[in-house]
């Protein structure tokens, strides 16, 4: 079996780190379980899709507040700090939603729920605190004219 030692072999703490993940590795999602409906799987790669555009559109917004947006009054680095928390969020949804589709997708083959996700409370609070701070530097920047 995948992740055992060999017979006779040495058990799995005395093989070189390198060797021991190796022998651990999760199997390809063709390995596992049944193929689902291809709907199911088609659905699964437009939701992986569309959020792959969110991270896209959140870099574009952070890049926007920061070259377009005027200087804020309340502090020389407003802008800077809501391009930052968008830009940050970009990179938690493209760092998470590739594990997200392979946890779904494995959920699919094997007949099991899928897993619970909490990426769309990590995006809603980080839409949260930039809409707050914007607010925020808005109500208390000096009007200049």
């Amino acid at each position: 079996m995948v992740g055992e030692p060999a017979e006779g072999s040495a058990p799995d703490s005395a093989a070189p780190p390198g060797r021991r993940l190796w022998n651990r590795r999760r199997p390809r999602i063709e390995e596992v379980g049944e193929r689902p409906d291809y709907r199911f799987t088609l659905a699964n790669e437009r939701t992986f899709l569309a959020w792959i555009r969110t991270a896209l559109a959140l870099v574009a917004g952070g890049i926007a507040v920061v070259q377009l947006v005027p200087e804020f009054s309340v502090f020389s680095g407003a802008r800077h700090v809501l391009g930052v928390i968008l830009i940050v969020l970009a990179i938690v949804v493209s760092a998470t939603c590739y594990r997200r589709w392979d946890a779904n997708e494995r959920a699919l083959r094997l007949n099991e729920p899928l897993p619970p996700s909490r990426l769309p409370l990590v995006i809603a609070a980080g839409s949260l605190v930039v809409t707050l701070l914007a607010l925020v530097f808005i109500v208390f920047s000096k009007g200049t004219k």
